[in-house]
C-alpha cells in the first residue's frame, strides 16, 4: 500500500519555477548565468561493465522511463517551454542512467501516482525528492543519493510572528501528500490539546501553489523540504525569508520494483560511480545544493 506520507518533499515546486517567476516579474530581475541550474548540462560516460549488468527488460529499448512529478524546484520542474523536466534531480539521474547506457525518459505525473505507477510497470522507475522510510521500503526497492530535511520560509521579515514551535492559529501551506503534512498535522494537534487555537492547514497539489499563497500573503508560512525551500526564498527577489534551522533530515530515494533487485543493485552501482568520478558533484555544485550531498549510495539503508 502506497501512502501519501511517503515523501518528503518541501518548498518551491515547478511549475514554481515558471508561475513563482511570472508572480515576481513586476521585480523586473532577469535570469543570469549565476542562477542555480545555470550552463551546459553534466554529462557522465557509459561504464560498459554496468550497462551490462541492466536486466534486459529495462535495457532492450535504450531508454528507462521515469515518473517525476514536475512541481518542485529545484529537484525537478518545467522548462519555460511547459513540456521538457529540469533540475537537479533529473541532472542527477541523466548521468546515472547514462553511466548505465541508457537514457532517461520523463513523463509528469502527480506525486501520489507515482509509486503505484512504478508497481504497475507504468514507469520504470521513480524520481522525484522520495524520502526513504520504513513504509515506503515495504513496497519498493529504494537506493539513496542525497539528504535533506525540512525547512519553513514566510515572507520577508516574518510580518505574521510565525513561531514554528507555537504555530497556533497561523496560516500555513504545504504540499499535500507529503511529509509536512504530518508534520504540520501534529504541530496543530498539540496546539488544540494545549486549548489553543489549531494551524490552518492549506494544502496545495503543486508546491509551487503553496509557495505562491505565501508571496501573496493568503498564507503565513509553508514548510518543504531544505534545498527546495532555499531555492523558493532565492527566486523570490527578496519576498520570503527562511526560518528556523533545517530538521529531520533523511536520505532522498530512486524506486524501484519490489521485485527487481538485480536492477537496484546495479543502480546503487550506477550511482556510487557518479558519486566516485566526480559528476555527482558538479551537478550538486550547479543547483546548489551541494549541502545534500552524501558520500555512499546504499539499497534499502535502515531509516
Amino acid at each position: 500500500m502506497f501512502t501519501p506520507h511517503n515523501r518528503r518533499r518541501a518548498a518551491l515546486g515547478v511549475a514554481s519555477a515558471a508561475m513563482l517567476t511570472l508572480s515576481l516579474a513586476a521585480c523586473g530581475e532577469k535570469e543570469s548565468t549565476d542562477q542555480p541550474g545555470a550552463g551546459p548540462s553534466v554529462t557522465a560516460a557509459a561504464d560498459s561493465a554496468l550497462a551490462a549488468k541492466v536486466p534486459d527488460a529495462i535495457k532492450a529499448d535504450g531508454v528507462i522511463k521515469v515518473g517525476t512529478d514536475s512541481t518542485y524546484a529545484p529537484a525537478e520542474f518545467l522548462e519555460a517551454d511547459g513540456k521538457t523536466v529540469t533540475g537537479f534531480d533529473v541532472e542527477l539521474f541523466n548521468a546515472v542512467a547514462q553511466k548505465l547506457g541508457l537514457k532517461a525518459e520523463y513523463e509528469s505525473a502527480p506525486f501520489d501516482a507515482i509509486l503505484p505507477g512504478v508497481d504497475s510497470g507504468k514507469y520504470e522507475i521513480g524520481v522525484s525528492s522520495f524520502t526513504i522510510n520504513a513504509e515506503r521500503l515495504k513496497s519498493v526497492n529504494m537506493v539513496s543519493y542525497f539528504s535533506a530535511g525540512t525547512q519553513w520560509a514566510t515572507k520577508k521579515g516574518n510580518p505574521a510572528g510565525v513561531d514554528l514551535e507555537n504555530a497556533c492559529g497561523k496560516k500555513i501551506a504545504v504540499q499535500t501528500g507529503t511529509v509536512q503534512v504530518d508534520d504540520i498535522t501534529a504541530r496543530s494537534k498539540k496546539c488544540t490539546d494545549a486549548g489553543k487555537p489549531a494551524v490552518k492547514i492549506d494544502q496545495y497539489q503543486a508546491q509551487s501553489d503553496a509557495t505562491a499563497a505565501v508571496v501573496s500573503g493568503k498564507d503565513d508560512a509553508m514548510l518543504a523540504d531544505s534545498p527546495v525551500g532555499a531555492y523558493a526564498v532565492k527566486q523570490s527577489n527578496g519576498q520570503l525569508e527562511l526560518v528556523g534551522d533545517i530538521y529531520e533530515s533523511a536520505p532522498y530515494g530512486y524506486a524501484v520494483k519490489k521485485d527487481q533487485q538485480a536492477f537496484a543493485e546495479v543502480l546503487k552501482e550506477a550511482v556510487q560511480a557518479v558519486i566516485t568520478d566526480g559528476t555527482y558533484k558538479a551537478a550538486l555544485q550547479k543547483w546548489g545544493v551541494e549541502g545534500g550531498a552524501v558520500t555512499t549510495a546504499e539499497l534499502n539503508p535502515s531509516v
